[in-house]
């Protein structure tokens, strides 16, 4: 999974970048907008949405915090938080008990549901914020050079398995080796994107998005073993769907955004 993300993300990179760079407000938060439904699909695709309570579960709880914070903006940091302990409490439940143990049906739509629609909204709200484009584009680059030291290190060093039944190919060596390339990117990044914060500052930032980077990449991958599902889509042919592409973003743009706001 985590080479076919690195292999998608130097082709889409470019474009990425350019949209946040020079897209209007309006236009980004309409585009993140359009990219919450279509995971709020994937969701609903990888749960078995086959019914009409769960297509309102999906609608409601997925569509109104969407469509709500990326009209008006934060409101309480309760909900975010609320979602980052279910998607971990997924995480280690899966991890310790197996796929089996996961919930089933309309909980795990609601919990898909509320994932996508209580976390998208923060890509939008981060990047429209004041300075906000050089605040996202330094979270984008510190979660690849995550990414990319995480497998590279993974593939050399790694020994002990991190959580198999959750990611059976990532280890602690290559966790360790993520974290270390992230705080080195925040740092060396920070003069040019944050010359505001100290380099201590930008240290423990950049860990704390690294570490989220990788958290969210196992909150993604425990999602799609709780469905029963390879992807969570088709919409980048041969490298699966868009939560696959976006699950060690998620998480990390959240706290970037309340670390600065």
């Amino acid at each position: 999974m985590l080479k076919a993300r690195l292999l998608t993300a130097a082709v889409a990179l470019p474009a990425v970048l350019a949209a946040i760079v020079f897209s209007p407000p309006w236009f980004f938060s309409a585009f993140i907008g359009v990219l919450g439904g279509w995971g709020l699909y994937e969701v609903g695709a990888m749960t078995g949405v086959d019914d009409a309570g769960a297509l309102a579960i999906l609608i409601v709880a997925g569509g109104g915090p969407l469509a709500g914070l990326l009209v008006a903006g934060a409101g309480n940091w309760l909900l975010p938080v609320a979602v980052f302990v279910a998607m971990l409490a997924l995480v280690v439940r899966v991890a310790v008990r197996g796929p089996q143990s996961g919930p089933r049906g309309k909980a795990l739509t609601l919990l898909g549901a509320l994932y996508v629609g209580g976390l998208f909204p923060f890509f939008a709200m981060l990047r429209n914020l004041p300075g906000g484009i050089r605040l996202i584009v330094l979270m984008l680059l510190v979660v690849v050079a995550t990414d990319t030291a995480a497998y590279l290190a993974g593939s050399a060093l790694g020994r002990v398995k991190l959580a198999p039944r959750v990611s059976p190919n990532k280890t602690v060596e290559g966790a360790v080796g993520g974290l270390a390339a992230g705080v080195l990117a925040g740092v060396v990044l920070r003069g040019v994107l944050v010359p505001e914060w100290t380099t201590a500052g930008a240290a423990c930032v950049c860990a704390g998005v690294s570490v989220l980077a990788q958290l969210g990449d196992l909150a993604g991958s425990a999602l799609k073993r709780a469905s029963g599902v390879k992807d969570s889509g088709w919409i980048f042919p041969g490298h699966g769907g868009l939560l696959d592409r976006t699950c060690s973003l998620v998480f990390a743009a959240v706290l970037t955004y309340y670390y600065v706001h």
